[in-house]
């Protein structure tokens, strides 16, 4: 099914499959950094190795603040 819809895909839009596939890859991996990153800077701070910080704070420290 999954090869099917890749190459549906693939021949409609005049891309590769290799394309689509890299660019699924990409996504996931994206999605998979931000999980996996925010899990281990939540365990720092529960450990008490990590400082928290408020919105307002973030704002000045970023330059957003009105």
């Amino acid at each position: 099914d999954i090869e099917k819809r890749l190459s549906y895909l693939a021949a409609e839009t005049g891309r590769t499959k290799t394309y689509y596939v890299r660019e699924a890859i990409i996504e996931y991996l994206d999605d998979l950094e931000d999980i996996y990153l925010a899990e281990k800077r939540l365990g720092r701070y529960y450990a008490g190795k990590g400082k928290s910080s408020s919105l307002d704070e973030l704002e000045r420290e970023l330059g957003l603040a009105d």
